[in-house]
């Protein structure tokens, strides 16, 4: 964030701030994930000014994730510790312990982490996790999602609200510039630390950010991206709407726990990515927690079923962990794979 964009903004408002949480005051209690980097800082100062505001807004309490990576992280989180008990909020370090993977490795601190605060949420009572993503986040996201070769709805970049690990997750910022927020935290008297990997070329996201002015200088800036996102949700929220009259309509009734059978017999009359997301919504709904297939993979199965029930054939695919069978009438059956047998001949 260039040093004069920084200058020039202005901290959140009152009543900004109220627009922005009093949609979550429903939530008992909400964790706020702090990493002690200006944006959550930003959001931890407005959540703290939100309960100063409304003493009827829900309780908090604050949680900050040390991965384990790197020494300066302990000293990082007793930052974040100290800036909570000036707001008098409880907070507590979460540490992940274990190996770390060679691999992937933000991909696997992120998993680890979610899972870290929903943990904790359910030991203190907490029913939410809030965190502090922005504008530019949103903006990365989506590129970074484009770049993987996402389809159009793998644009729509994250959700205001989420689930995760059993635990809602909130993200109030998302059309808060990050400049903002760091404004927010500096106003509070709130000095950052500065996490080294936010830097690291190794990192995909750290590469697409560098990106960002360029794409920015020729009018691709981070609003727009946001914007963008929030149009393809909206796609999304009608596209789910479709997908679910078809399902209804379509969907029969199961003898087999797990099994989800459909009438496909009059899929040919509906767009494809209505039967392309109706057969990911299925695969969601039966394959094993966790598998996940590419936008491509998907629209293969799809396009395969879609050719079978046009033909009067019958098919039989695996994919995601998941069986799906065609039958020459047109019903479309999908069930969890069957285990391999290993072929071993017992002693």
């Amino acid at each position: 964030m260039p040093a004069a964009e920084a200058e020039a903004a202005e901290p959140l408002a009152d009543d900004e701030i109220r627009d922005l949480l009093d949609p979550f005051s429903h939530q008992p209690k909400i964790l706020i994930a702090v990493s002690g980097g200006s944006d959550s800082f930003g959001m931890l100062a407005a959540f703290a000014r939100w309960r100063r505001l409304d003493d009827t807004a829900p309780a908090l309490c604050v949680a900050s994730v040390d991965h384990g990576l790197r020494p300066e992280a302990a000293q990082e989180c007793a930052t974040v510790m100290e800036a909570a008990a000036r707001f008098g909020l409880p907070a507590a370090t979460l540490r992940w312990e274990g190996e770390k993977p060679a691999a992937s490795l933000q991909d696997a601190a992120r998993e680890a982490r979610y899972r870290l605060l929903a943990d904790h949420a359910r030991a203190v009572d907490a029913t939410a996790v809030a965190t502090a993503h922005h504008r530019e986040d949103q903006a990365e996201t989506v590129l970074m999602r484009l770049v993987r070769g996402s389809g159009p709805l793998g644009l729509k970049g994250m959700a205001a609200t989420s689930e995760r690990h059993g635990v809602a997750i909130l993200r109030p910022f998302l059309w808060v510039a990050k400049a903002r927020l760091a404004a927010t935290a500096a106003a509070a008297g709130l000095a950052p630390v500065d996490d080294p990997s936010n830097a690291d070329d190794r990192f995909t996201r750290v590469r697409i950010r560098r990106l960002m002015p360029l794409l920015a200088a020729e009018g691709l800036d981070a609003q727009r991206l946001a914007i963008l996102a929030g149009r393809m949700r909206m796609l999304d929220e009608a596209l789910a709407h479709q997908v679910g009259i078809v399902m209804d309509r379509c969907r029969r009734p199961s003898i087999v726990p797990g099994t989800v059978v459909m009438d496909g017999s009059d899929w040919l009359d509906e767009p494809f990515a209505v039967v392309q997301q109706l057969l990911s919504r299925v695969l969601g709904e039966v394959a094993p927690e966790g598998a996940r297939e590419r936008l491509e993979a998907v629209e293969g199965l799809a396009g395969a079923v879609l050719m079978a029930i046009a033909g009067g054939e019958a098919l039989r695919q695996t994919l995601q962990g998941a069986l799906i069978s065609v039958t020459a009438d047109g019903r479309v059956i999908v069930a969890r794979e069957p285990r391999r047998q290993s072929g071993r001949i017992p002693d």
